[in-house]
């Protein structure tokens, strides 16, 4: 077990937990941003949006992602990296529109009706009235999203060798046979992703309280 926990393979293990929150962030930042657009868009008054819109949510989302990650990897002959971030952008941006707009359809018309009584136009209603509100709704299923996005790029090692920490663990798994030696490693991998999700969850909870504890 005291070389399964080598300062060496802990470094292994270490850069492979880097590679992993560095996909997810640049996964979760682009995935909000084009799944806020998606969700605008479905929403919208313009019918040839709308229908874009649906047609990509509803295409994508019924599609796994591990063949999109195929796709995106063979037809487009991205690098691992790139290919890796495009392919979860793609399918989480779809996942996160639904999540988006279902929150925005949540609040009630006369909200909009008293933005503009005051002077707001579309936009500001939109940024100060309508979006603040719904955030707070839908925070709990966009968290479960990214949560989602963490684990899940653990397919990528199987699929376009992407060395991420599950990746990373699978090499170091090749040089132990022993079953306490396998534990091991795969309590440290259990624990390296709790501990990443869970963060991600607590914060969720703290911000639901906060925004609930100024609206009071």
């Amino acid at each position: 077990m005291s070389e399964v926990l080598s300062a060496t393979n802990l470094k292994f293990l270490a850069q492979g937990l880097w590679t992993t929150l560095y996909l997810s962030f640049f996964i979760i930042v682009l995935s909000t941003l084009f799944g806020t657009i998606l969700a605008v868009m479905r929403n919208g008054k313009n019918p040839i949006l709308r229908w874009i819109a649906s047609i990509y949510v509803e295409f994508v989302r019924n599609v796994p992602n591990l063949l999109w990650i195929f796709i995106i990897f063979l037809v487009f002959q991205l690098k691992s990296t790139a290919a890796g971030i495009t392919s979860f952008t793609v399918f989480t941006s779809a996942a996160l529109a639904e999540i988006i707009r279902g929150g925005l359809n949540s609040i009630d018309h006369g909200q909009t009706e008293a933005g503009l009584s005051q002077g707001f136009n579309n936009r500001q209603i939109f940024i100060y009235i309508i979006f603040p509100q719904a955030i707070r709704k839908m925070l709990p299923s966009i968290i479960s999203q990214f949560v989602t996005v963490v684990k899940d790029t653990s397919f990528l090692y199987s699929v376009i060798a992407l060395q991420e920490l599950f990746g990373k663990s699978q090499i170091l798994m090749g040089g132990y046979y022993e079953p306490s030696q396998i534990f091991t490693l795969y309590g440290i991998l259990a624990l390296a992703y709790f501990v990443v999700n869970f963060a991600i969850s607590s914060y969720s909870r703290y911000l639901s309280k906060h925004w609930e504890q100024a609206s009071e």
